[in-house]
């Protein structure tokens, strides 16, 4: 069974690589090569709201799946995953709002902070704190 657990952590990890591999051909996003470039002389691209917000919105979708994969088998604990997949959510529910709001406002707000604001929605970095925060309970609860 462990050897089952280790290679869903694994099918899980190469999930998320591939969303990450794969961003240009899966989702619509004028927006990757615009930060690609890191030229802010570039044009601001045009874009459709609507598809815009769904594709985020199913990114966001797939990388919650996958993380809660790694999570549930590396853990084996099932209210860890709901824990964890509510913090993501609570992340994406604050951080997607916000570059909403940068691209309406063509990033005048701040071209880094609209950049970094972009890698909290598209990228699972939260999950990056949540595997030591769970390891670190783990731990704890073995000494107590």
């Amino acid at each position: 069974m462990k050897i089952l657990s280790w290679f869903l952590v694994i099918i899980g990890i190469f999930g998320l690589i591939g969303v990450r591999a794969l961003e240009d051909r899966i989702f619509y996003d004028p927006f990757l090569t615009y930060f690609h470039e890191a030229d802010k002389k570039l044009a601001f691209p045009s874009f459709e709201w609507g598809k815009l917000i769904l594709n985020y919105l199913f990114r966001f979708i797939l990388n919650l799946f996958f993380s809660c994969l790694i999570i549930y088998f590396w853990f084996k604990n099932k209210e860890w995953t709901i824990q964890g997949a509510v913090l993501i959510t609570i992340i994406f529910a604050i951080t997607f709002p916000i570059y909403l709001y940068c691209i309406y406002d063509q990033f005048e707000i701040g071209y880094l902070f609209s950049f970094y604001m972009r890698r909290f929605v598209i990228q699972p970095l939260i999950l990056l704190l949540i595997i030591p925060m769970f390891y670190y309970r783990k731990q704890m609860n073995k000494q107590a």
